[in-house]
């Protein structure tokens, strides 16, 4: 594929991307990485580009759950020094660690984030805000920090948001309502994609064309995304996207063997 198809299939894909993960809370980190990868850009270039695209889109629609008072300020907060401190490590030592590595681990995460998000089709339960705020506790704090530095590592590392593991623990260990959860990872998420496109400008060259070829994709699909999300129940959308990150980890998997 020519550097012109690359480029135009990475817009229309991430702004598709972009529309979809925005109503849910995630940036879409976890696959503009492997669709990068896939349509021939360099494993580094790929991360470091999707972590910009992640700061766009979590910055843009956040701002919508912002305006719809979805955010929980105090408890987003609570996130931000593990997961900042481990995105511009994980962005940091991305350098030194093997592209075939990095695609492995891109492989089982896509895996094991596709059958979480498949297996939302069939859980019980509904996705209302009807559930009180939880209590803040400092064992609570404790283990957010531990949760949020681990989620940084592994978004600077990989290039991924970590939306599609803060919402979960938000609401499946810290008991958050749903929205609340979603809106809230927006912020969370726009300071750990910061951090961690630091570590890799820190340590090797952002490609500043294509993040402002497809940056503008994302940042209005973001947008979208996200005031459509507040019509949508998302249980069948996001099996949808659970099938997606299987194919795209199917693909690696052939790349890789």
């Amino acid at each position: 594929m020519d550097i012109n198809s690359a480029l135009l299939m990475a817009v229309i894909f991430s702004f598709i991307l972009a529309f979809i993960f925005s109503m849910f809370g995630q940036g879409g980190g976890s696959v503009y990485s492997p669709l990068l990868i896939l349509l021939g850009f360099t494993v580094l270039i790929s991360t470091s580009t999707s972590l910009v695209l992640n700061l766009i889109t979590t910055t843009s629609a956040g701002y919508i759950f912002y305006k719809n008072k979805m955010i929980d300020m105090k408890a987003s907060f609570m996130f931000v020094p593990g997961i900042v401190v481990g995105a511009f490590a994980g962005g940091f030592y991305a350098k030194y660690v093997n592209a075939n590595i990095l695609l492995w681990l891109f492989v089982s995460f896509l895996i094991i984030l596709g059958a979480r998000m498949i297996y939302t089709y069939w859980q019980k339960g509904n996705d209302t805000d009807d559930e009180p705020m939880p209590h803040r506790t400092f064992a609570m704090y404790v283990l957010i920090v531990i949760f949020s530095f681990a989620v940084g590592i592994v978004s600077g590392l990989l290039g991924v948001g970590g939306g599609v593991l803060v919402v979960p623990f938000m609401t499946y260990v810290l008991k958050y309502p749903t929205k609340s959860a979603a809106g809230s990872s927006h912020l969370i998420i726009s300071f750990s994609a910061l951090a961690g496109i630091l570590g890799h400008a820190a340590n090797q060259r952002l490609d500043y064309p294509l993040i402002a070829i497809v940056g503008i994709a994302v940042l209005i699909g973001g947008n979208l995304g996200a005031r459509f999300s507040l019509r949508v129940k998302p249980k069948m959308i996001k099996a949808g996207l659970g099938f997606i990150m299987w194919a795209l980890a199917a693909q690696i998997l052939i790349k890789l063997v």
